[in-house]
């Protein structure tokens, strides 16, 4: 199961409306991307694929592919505002590791100092 906090939910609708991809999903995907390894890819999307999990959260239709589900699985997503800004938060119990970053993880424990220096560490 998926989480998302109410401030999330908002601010996911709020672009929706900014961008006019209304009639679109909200996708949510993991990438090999990122200082470790993995990363989260938020976009729009019109398409709902043959393998995709489709849910809906007030009113927001949401999809995750199934490579990523098993990778998700049991993920809370918040959205904060700070003053430096704003920006997604994700707690996921799958991850064995996490960037200081906040978007990047990995699934391994494997080369932690390696991607900690990448990441500025």
């Amino acid at each position: 199961m998926i989480q998302f906090s109410d401030s999330a939910i908002a601010e996911i609708q709020r672009i929706q409306t900014k961008q006019s991809s209304n009639n679109s999903h909200f996708r949510l995907a993991v990438i090999q991307d990122g200082c470790a390894g993995l990363a989260y890819d938020l976009k729009f999307d019109p398409q709902i694929q043959a393998d995709d999990q489709h849910f809906t959260i007030q009113d927001l239709s949401i999809v995750v592919d199934a490579n990523s589900a098993a990778q998700i699985q049991g993920i809370a997503i918040d959205y904060t505002e700070d003053l430096m800004g704003g920006g997604f938060q994700f707690s996921n119990p799958q991850a064995q590791r996490s960037c200081s970053c906040g978007m990047s993880f990995s699934m391994s424990t494997d080369n932690t100092d390696e991607w900690q220096v990448d990441c500025g560490l």
